[in-house]
């Protein structure tokens, strides 16, 4: 043990000063060393090193320090014009210099998060098949059924701390990528890494194929999964049970299990299915809901009044509008003791059809339900918006340009600060774009996207938009799972995670409209973030790594992954 972290063979922070062996199944040495993405330092090999690892003759004469290294590449990636070829550049880089490729994200976050995730990891996943070099995860399919135990031994790691699954059928904004939605689970974790702190092999990204429905995929020759129609119903549900129960076996009570981008039908299903009996998490649901929560809970120092005070209106009844909704409801129920049936009430949804109302409860599906209340039928999101009068308008439809004009003018017609969260993704996908959120309020709008928006001058006075981005949450909330050896997850731990992210936001963030904190000091946030949930998953007696470690924050800290070359024997 150290640090809580097993086996981590000289890989968190309490180790960077230490000697380590770079052990692969023997001592890495010679051509073998160079192509081992885990140990190769490139020239920052020392003579030393070079003598007694073969490196001679293997590498240019020249040294160059981990920083130099750095700075070379960060001039290399803001040549190209095309974000695509700087995420392929990023890639090809993981694949060759794991330790660089960290500490370039860790350094250089905020620039570099929109390439390796949101929005560019989209545009990579439609042409995964094109850019396709070299298998990165597991694919597990459904030739693969009856075997999916052995297929996880196939993998190098036996110590896995954390999974990321998708099936591809809702990849971001962008629908069925199929196989090809394998970039989201890659993305996913080596954000954990970056900005969480786990150890990258520690960490196993997850693509189950079970078809696709994308026409266009199916007819592209250069296509990398099965070729055939989405298996559903019986066939789907045996083979992701087959999946759960060999990763338990294979790894353990504790392994957290990370659902992403499945359809809404199947995400609700799967986490209400699995929640009861695996370490779960799904990040469409519930990490964009603590999220989102986290802003609204900082937005009240700017707009005033408890948040139970607010009234909160939703375009978009899935996955993230629903998960959000709920979480918003349990944290009132949590701050004024009013039951959960009477807090819902205070929030409304917009589908497709128009308001959720209670007339509408026996076509609805069952994750809609319980927010139908009592309303005349309303058709679209500018009437609803003129009926319901909310103080928080929130997208999260997965469609675009859908907070128009008159929506935006009406929020301001009946708010003097309107609390504007446009969440959908990529950027094409946005309700509406930062400027057209200040512009139409008059620069009255507190705002914040999903994917990234640059700052907006308005009336001589700058605005910056914030993002309220999963990644502020998942890495911090998963860290917390893995130090505290939690078992389950369980609500309270996501109303931590955002009370703790809220707690982030300092007064100079508030003075230039912001309700989420810089991510150049996410490591920190992430840090307080695991803190609180490991704090509370003691409180219910959900932890089993114990005594409890007397300081959290600094427990956090020192479990982190750190991307600084090692010096070998």
């Amino acid at each position: 043990m150290m640090n809580g972290v097993e086996k981590t063979n000289g890989e968190d922070l309490a180790t960077e000063e230490q000697l380590i062996t770079p052990w692969t199944v023997s001592v890495a040495s010679g051509y073998t060393l160079l192509r081992d993405p885990r140990h190769n330092k490139g020239l920052a090999f020392t003579e030393n090193e070079r003598d007694a690892h073969y490196l001679r003759g293997l590498l240019p004469p020249a040294l160059m320090t981990q920083e130099l290294q750095e700075k070379k590449l960060m001039h290399n990636l803001r040549q190209y014009e095309v974000p695509l070829q700087r995420y392929m550049a990023m890639m090809d880089l993981q694949e060759r210099n794991e330790r660089l490729f960290y500490k370039l994200l860790i350094d250089n976050v905020e620039e570099l998060l929109p390439v390796v995730y949101t929005p560019t990891v989209g545009e990579a996943c439609q042409k995964y098949g094109s850019i396709f070099r070299r298998p990165q995860g597991l694919y597990i399919s459904l030739k693969e059924k009856g075997k999916i135990l052995e297929v996880l031994k196939n993998w190098p790691e036996s110590n896995i701390q954390v999974i990321v699954v998708t099936d591809g059928e809702r990849i971001l904004g962008l629908g069925d990528l199929g196989c090809q939605g394998m970039g989201i689970p890659v993305g996913k974790l080596s954000l954990y890494t970056a900005l969480g702190g786990l150890r990258p092999s520690a960490c196993l990204p997850v693509t189950i194929d079970v078809g696709t429905n994308n026409e266009k995929l199916l007819n592209d020759e250069f296509y990398i999964g099965l070729r055939q129609r989405r298996a559903t119903g019986q066939e789907y549900a045996e083979l992701l049970e087959e999946f759960m129960t060999a990763v338990k076996k294979n790894y353990g009570e504790k392994v957290l299990v990370q659902f992403e981008d499945f359809a809404n039908h199947n995400a609700f299903e799967l986490l209400e299915k699995y929640s009861p009996t695996h370490l779960v998490f799904n990040d469409d649901i519930q990490g964009t809901a603590s999220v989102v929560l986290a802003g609204l809970l900082a937005a009240l120092k700017l707009v005033g009044g408890a948040l139970a005070d607010h009234r909160f209106l939703f375009l978009g009844a899935g996955e993230a509008g629903t998960g959000i909704a709920e979480l918003i409801a349990l944290e009132i129920s949590k701050q004024t003791k009013a039951p959960l049936e009477e807090t819902r009430k205070k929030i409304w949804l917009v589908d497709s059809k128009g308001l959720i109302v209670s007339s509408r409860k026996e076509s609805l599906q069952h994750f809609k339900k319980p927010w139908a209340h009592d309303h005349e039928p309303v058709k679209g999101l500018l009437d609803a918006v003129k009926a319901i009068k909310p103080t928080v308008l929130i997208g999260s439809s997965g469609v675009g340009k859908t907070f128009t004009k008159e929506v935006v003018e009406a929020m301001a017609s009946i708010n003097e600060k309107p609390l504007i969260l446009a969440l959908s993704n990529p950027t094409s996908q946005s309700e509406c774009t930062a400027e057209e959120a200040y512009t139409w309020s008059k620069g009255r709008a507190i705002f914040a996207s999903g994917s990234p928006f640059d700052p907006v001058e308005y009336n001589r006075k700058v605005f910056v938009p914030g993002q309220a981005n999963n990644a502020y949450i998942f890495p911090g909330f998963g860290l917390g799972l893995i130090m505290s050896g939690a078992i389950r997850v369980h609500d309270d731990m996501l109303l931590a995670a955002s009370e703790a992210l809220a707690a982030q936001v300092k007064q100079e963030n508030f003075d230039k409209g912001l309700i989420y904190p810089p991510f150049s000091n996410i490591r920190n946030i992430s840090a307080n973030i695991a803190a609180k949930v490991a704090a509370k998953a003691y409180e219910l007696g959900l932890a089993s790594r114990l005594p409890r470690p007397k300081d959290l924050v600094k427990y956090a800290e020192s479990c982190m992954y750190s991307p600084v070359y090692r010096s070998y024997r």
